[in-house]
């Protein structure tokens, strides 16, 4: 469950409501899709913005429309109380594990990281995904800390950041993860432009943005990846070039996504939670050029 491709979903809003219709349908896209897992409320599906009840919900609704493919889902909040409560509702929704960040307004010290996935192991005997996501999250894992995280037990999992682009320092740092945590805690990546090359550095699971909204795409490369074929995973990869330029270009890759689910008509107009106002006329229609450029329209 915890390698392969986790597809991260969008959870839609329509006008600042919860627009369940338009994500039980991504999740029964990510069904057909034969996804390995699939991972509700990440950064992707915009946690920190929903309250608990929202949380509640579409973590019933993930499992509920999953056909039986593992949901984690995302429990990070600022206050450990509200992270047991997350992984609660979590619980009692049938999920197959959680993914935890430690997310803050005051700074964070590794201490305080480290009490967090503590007693969030403590509390619960579902498995924990370590979520290092510094961009949304605003704190940066060391070595270390990975390696005293990975000791707890119920930790199965770590998402690393992007590695680097040229293969030989990205195997050195994948491996420099491996050698500090037991073998049975799998290393994720993230960053979507650097997924392929952290797969062929040795990452064993891909947690994947573009795979919650185009999943085949995201399929395609970790299959090849796994299977041994890493040329061609890294080809398709690079023949993404222009999107991935589009998620450096447009703060990130949330927006992008969004505008790509609006594009073909998964979601509704603005989806995104406000404040976040997605991206303007002028972008979408970059957005659209790149779609028909790279053949996206499924």
């Amino acid at each position: 469950m915890f390698t392969g491709h986790s597809a991260f979903p969008l959870t839609p809003l329509d006008d600042d409501i919860l627009d369940e219709a338009s994500f039980t349908g991504l999740i029964e896209r990510l069904v057909a899709a034969r996804v390995d897992s699939i991972t509700a409320l990440g950064s992707t599906g915009s946690y920190a913005y929903l309250t608990q009840a929202e949380r509640s919900r579409v973590a019933r609704l993930a499992v509920e429309h999953s056909a039986g493919i593992p949901v984690v889902v995302g429990v990070g909040a600022l206050r450990t109380s509200q992270v047991l409560a997350n992984i609660s509702s979590a619980e009692e929704a049938g999920a197959a594990g959680v993914l935890l960040a430690p997310v803050t307004y005051q700074p964070l010290t590794a201490d305080d990281v480290f009490e967090l996935f503590r007693t969030a192991t403590e509390y619960t005997e579902l498995p924990v995904i370590v979520y290092d996501n510094p961009g949304t999250t605003h704190f940066t894992f060391t070595t270390d800390l990975y390696a005293r995280i990975a000791q707890l037990p119920g930790i199965v999992s770590i998402k690393i950041p992007g590695v680097p682009a040229d293969r030989v320092r990205a195997r050195t740092h994948v491996a420099s993860i491996r050698a500090v945590v037991p073998d049975h805690v799998t290393i994720g990546v993230s960053g979507d432009a650097y997924a392929a090359m952290g797969l062929a550095a040795g990452c064993e699971t891909w947690y994947s943005v573009i795979g919650g909204t185009l999943p085949q795409l995201a399929q395609s490369i970790t299959r090849a990846a796994v299977d041994g074929d890493v040329e061609t995973a890294l080809a398709d990869s690079e023949r993404l070039t222009p999107l991935w330029s589009l998620f450096r270009e447009f703060g990130g890759s949330l927006r992008v996504v969004a505008a790509i689910a609006e594009e073909l008509g998964l979601v509704p107009p603005r989806c995104l939670p406000l404040p976040i106002q997605g991206l303007g006329t002028e972008q979408r229609s970059r957005v659209a050029e790149v779609m028909r450029e790279l053949d996206l329209r499924d």
